[in-house]
């Protein structure tokens, strides 16, 4: 499907008609339906190759150009006699006045897409079923026996009231609307898992995963316990596509090599991400890396210089003050703990960057340093103040400095601001350089003399 959005603004009511006249002076189109499924995935940085139909039409061309320009390898079969399924929305002041839908849904045979989806299998880690009821599945038993016998987990987001045709899938994700209309109605949860129960002995499925908006998600795998995760939405601006998100984190999560459980709850966590946008969209790795580290969560922050600058990019555009220092950090102390916290509450960002081995051995000696690179940024990701660390290979980080470009840079010692490797690029973009004082008394070579002592 293609999502067309038209944004304008709303100042009178036509005299035509009792409806506002909007003039429109923004126009996006975006991916939707199984496309947007396609974009979450390769969002996060998995591969994805997308099967489907689409009319012979502009609206065709538009959707194959987006997607091919985000690396999804397309295989979209044209069809004359029908147009490609579009949804123009208007939007006016953050509400959507209409709807309009262009679309000719029918069941179409299903010989052709199950072949597409054959060739596909080699070396594929898992394949979603995303079923907008419009046709394109008509053979989805044939589909899902086919991603089995290929040792293929087959993740399916389910329509309609008839679940009996996704029977053997690996997982079906429905939201709790679309489980009720197929299972009966759950006024506790206690019932919600009973009849989920009833569903995955009754369907064969590896795993049942019920998504229930504003309560968060329900994860039930075959001999196990239910896995209740809570909503991760602090603002909720959008829902649409946040399906798509979760089946797509879920896919990408479990070709990886990730657990069911594990992989569930990386999917809630995009699903909170994902409606705090306007429209179909998509979360991103460094998004999710970030929303984990401020809960304390795994991926503490240490990141590639490359990676680094897209997660820039996302804090910048949120409005975030960037701080940034740098050091060996060999032996961690109280020291360096009350520094970085300085540091942090200078902005809303820390960034440390930190002399890679070598770099070390060339400033302080052949004995240094005692604690090896990623041992180092594993304790300073550990701590609270820090967001990202990075390492750096040259005697200084200046270089890095000039490409991260912080609002704040930070030393601390008896420097002078002019004395500090990266504060002219620093200044000259319109930043600040700061110098604080270690805590007396404080000093890795200390310690280390001490040790050998």
């Amino acid at each position: 499907m293609l999502d067309q959005y038209l944004f304008g603004s709303t100042s009178r009511i036509s005299p035509e008609a009792p409806v506002p006249v909007v003039h429109v002076h923004e126009t996006d189109d975006r991916p939707g339906g199984a496309a947007n499924v396609a974009v979450n995935i390769a969002s996060l940085g998995a591969s994805a190759c997308l099967i489907g139909l689409v009319g012979d039409d502009a609206a065709a061309d538009s959707l194959e150009r987006i997607l091919t320009a985000r690396g999804i390898d397309c295989a979209l079969q044209r069809v004359a006699d029908r147009p490609t399924i579009t949804k123009i929305r208007v939007q006016s002041r953050g509400q959507q006045l209409i709807r309009l839908d262009r679309e000719k849904a029918e069941t179409l045979p299903g010989n052709t897409m199950r072949a597409a989806l054959t060739a596909a299998l080699p070396g594929a880690g898992a394949v979603v079923l995303s079923d907008y009821g419009k046709g394109a599945l008509s053979d989805v038993e044939g589909m899902i026996a086919d991603c089995r016998a290929a040792g293929v987990a087959v993740l399916v987001d389910p329509k309609g009231t008839d679940f009996s045709k996704y029977r053997g899938a690996s997982l079906l994700t429905p939201n709790q609307s679309e489980f009720e209309a197929v299972a009966g109605v759950c006024k506790t949860d206690e019932e919600l898992v009973s009849k989920a129960r009833e569903m995955l002995d009754g369907l064969d499925l590896d795993a049942l995963l019920v998504t229930r908006s504003e309560k968060g998600m329900m994860l039930l795998q075959a001999g196990h316990d239910p896995l209740m995760l809570s909503t991760q939405a602090r603002e909720v601006y959008d829902v649409t596509g946040a399906g798509d998100t979760v089946i797509a984190t879920l896919a990408s999560a479990l070709a990886s090599g990730e657990g069911l459980a594990e992989a569930a709850t990386l999917a809630n966590l995009a699903a909170g991400l994902v409606v705090r946008k306007i429209g179909v969209a998509a979360v991103t790795t460094s998004e999710i890396r970030v929303a984990l580290h401020q809960r304390g969560q795994g991926g503490r922050g240490l990141v590639a210089a490359d990676e680094l600058t897209s997660m820039l990019d996302e804090s910048r555009n949120l409005g975030e003050k960037i701080v940034m220092t740098n050091g060996c950090f060999d032996v961690l102390h109280a020291g360096h703990v009350s520094y970085l916290e300085e540091a942090k509450s200078l902005g809303d960002r820390l960034i440390v960057a930190v002399n890679d081995d070598d770099s070390v051995r060339r400033l302080k000696g052949k004995n240094r340093p005692i604690n090896s690179l990623e041992d180092r940024m594993q304790v300073l990701a550990g701590l609270a103040a820090v967001d990202w660390v990075v390492a750096f290979a040259d005697d200084t980080p200046a270089k890095l400095i000039s490409t991260v470009l912080p609002d704040v840079l930070v030393k601390g010692g008896d420097y002078k601001p002019d004395e500090i490797a990266g504060a002219r690029e620093v200044l000259e973009n319109g930043g600040e350089v700061r110098v604080l004082s270690f805590k007396d008394g404080r000093s890795s070579s200390r310690i280390i003399e001490r040790m050998r002592d």
